[in-house]
């Protein structure tokens, strides 16, 4: 079922992973399971999802792990990050048979539900087409106050891992106290 390969996009290289999702870390990171049996962490591109110590960090965790945990998948990535992790769009097929193509973008689901941000840091590294997409289902998110928008100033996580790392830790959605 699941074959590691390269592919070639019309905007730029692209390297396509297929697998099953054996494990979900967090918000926005999975293990896919190839069929070589090779694990491969995945960092979901575009959004960044609660700490699992932060508010709606483990509600995050729980959503992505409801639409993809033990499903197929397919992973279109063009990078690694830091920490080795392969950093891509995460893809589930939009329906049971085999016809279906991977048309439903774990991400986006994410921010839909409002249990991410759209991470504008790296917008530049999506297709425009995607960048709106994920742009515009983050502020139907806020204007719903679905998820993480119902805080009245919810802690981006970039704030709060700054925080964390710097002997401040973050607590709830908005306050600030000393270790």
């Amino acid at each position: 079922m699941s074959l590691l390969w390269l592919a070639v996009s019309v905007t730029a290289s692209a390297a396509e992973l297929f697998g099953t999702v054996v494990a979900v870390a967090d918000g926005d990171t999975v293990t896919l399971l190839d069929a070589s049996n090779l694990q491969h962490k995945v960092r979901l591109s575009g959004i960044d999802a609660p700490e699992r110590r932060q508010a709606y960090g483990e509600k995050a965790r729980q959503n992505l792990a409801a639409n993809v945990h033990h499903k197929a998948v397919l992973v279109v990535w063009k990078k690694e990050d830091r920490y080795g992790r392969i950093v891509g769009r995460v893809l589930l097929a939009s329906c049971a048979h085999s016809g279906c193509g991977y048309t439903i973008d774990a991400g986006l689901e994410q921010i839909r539900a409002g249990l991410a941000w759209h991470y504008k840091q790296y917008a530049h590294e999506q297709p425009i087409a995607e960048r709106l997409r994920y742009a515009e289902a983050e502020r139907q998110a806020r204007v719903n106050r679905a998820g993480l928008w119902h805080e009245e100033s919810p802690v981006p996580p970039w704030a709060f891992r700054r925080h964390a790392d710097s002997g401040f830790s973050v607590y709830a959605s908005a306050s600030i106290e000393r270790r």
